[in-house]
Order: structure tokens, then C-alpha cells, then sequence
């Protein structure tokens, strides 16, 4: 049975969707199913963001660290019932942190501003940054909106530090040491801190 709501750690993390407008060559996807407490993160459908509260509910959402928005696609493909889901978190669950780990793609995928819309819903956003160029980030990555995939991540990463308290780019550890520093100059060039995280 396909997970909405799975634990991994500390966290509980939900799965909105299977889209995304990326694919990138090394994603989770292909290694499997499911991830942490969930069997299979393949939906037979996109969850309302009731069935998504009422798993919540049912898990004890206030017991875990983080309230996570990642599964097997990008949760701004999903963009009005994640923030719906969010608008429920702060009424039911007021002081549970809330976080969304995205490509940084929303506004292109939506076709409009997308950082405003996580103002007071949204504690922290995590965006996966992968490598230092537009050209390098297309190869890798391959996103559907081509060349313009890369600087609109940056812009939205950029935005995002004007609505969410704490705003990241993420890298994974397997690249190299001195693609690792790109990634951070990038990073600093706009103002955001670069974290690196292992890859599993």
C-alpha cells in the first residue's frame, strides 16, 4: 500500500506526489520503492490534503521533530493542497516545524511567484542545488524547462529569504572536493548557506 505519511528518523515526512519536472540521474527513485517506514512511495493517486491531515492525525504528527513535505516528486507539483495541508499544520499542530525539500523549480512549474505563498506556513526550505552551472545542472538533472532551470532555482532560493526563516541548498557528498566549493561560491553569490549531505 502506497505511504502519503512515513516516518525516517526523527521526522515525519510527506508524500504528495510523484511528479517532477526533473530526472535527475542519480535520484532515491531509482533505488527502490519506499524509503524509511513506507513499503512504497509510488502512488495510485494524489492525496486531497484532508487524507493527508487525517494521516497526520493518526501518526501523531506533534511527536516527531520535523513535518517534512519530500517523497517521490517535487511537492510544488502539488502546490495548493501542500499549502492547504500547511494552513491545517499551523491551525492543528501551532508549533510543529514545517518543512519542504524542493528542486527550487515552483515558480516555474506554477508559472508564478511562489516564495510568498510560504509566509507564515513554512519553517524551513531545503533546496537540492546538485552542481554549480546551468549547463552542468541541465546535463545532470535534466529538467524539463532546459537552460533556464538553473537561475530560476537560484532566484527562488533568493526569494525565499524574504518569507521562511531558514533557507538552504543542499549538494550531495559524492561529488568531488573542488565541485563541492563551487556549489558553495554559489551558494554565498546569493546569500544563502550550503550544506552538504550524505548520499543514500
Amino acid at each position: 500500500m502506497p505511504s502519503i505519511v512515513y516516518s525516517y528518523g526523527k521526522n515525519l515526512y510527506i508524500n504528495l506526489t510523484n511528479k517532477c519536472p526533473c530526472s535527475c540521474s542519480f535520484c532515491i527513485r531509482l533505488g527502490g520503492d519506499g524509503v524509511g517506514s513506507a513499503d512504497s512511495l509510488w502512488l495510485e493517486r494524489e492525496p486531497s490534503a484532508g487524507d493527508v491531515v487525517d494521516e497526520l492525525g493518526r501518526r501523531s504528527a506533534e511527536g516527531f521533530g520535523e513535518l517534512v513535505f519530500c517523497g517521490y516528486g517535487e511537492p510544488f507539483c502539488a502546490l495548493n493542497t501542500m499549502l492547504d495541508v500547511c494552513r491545517e499544520i499551523r491551525r492543528r499542530w501551532g508549533s510543529a516545524i514545517v518543512r519542504i525539500n524542493t528542486n527550487g523549480l515552483g515558480d516555474l512549474i506554477n508559472d508564478k511567484p511562489t516564495a510568498p505563498l510560504l509566509r507564515g506556513l513554512v519553517d524551513k526550505v531545503s533546496i537540492s542545488l546538485n552542481t554549480y552551472s546551468a549547463e552542468r545542472y541541465e546535463r545532470i538533472c535534466s529538467p524539463i524547462y532546459g537552460a533556464v532551470a538553473f537561475p530560476a532555482l537560484l532566484k527562488f532560493a533568493s526569494d525565499c529569504k524574504r518569507h521562511v526563516p531558514d533557507v538552504m541548498l543542499t549538494v550531495v557528498d559524492v561529488l568531488p572536493p573542488g565541485d563541492i566549493e563551487k556549489c558553495r561560491a554559489v551558494a554565498a553569490s546569493i546569500g544563502v548557506p550550503l550544506r552538504v549531505r550524505g548520499f543514500s
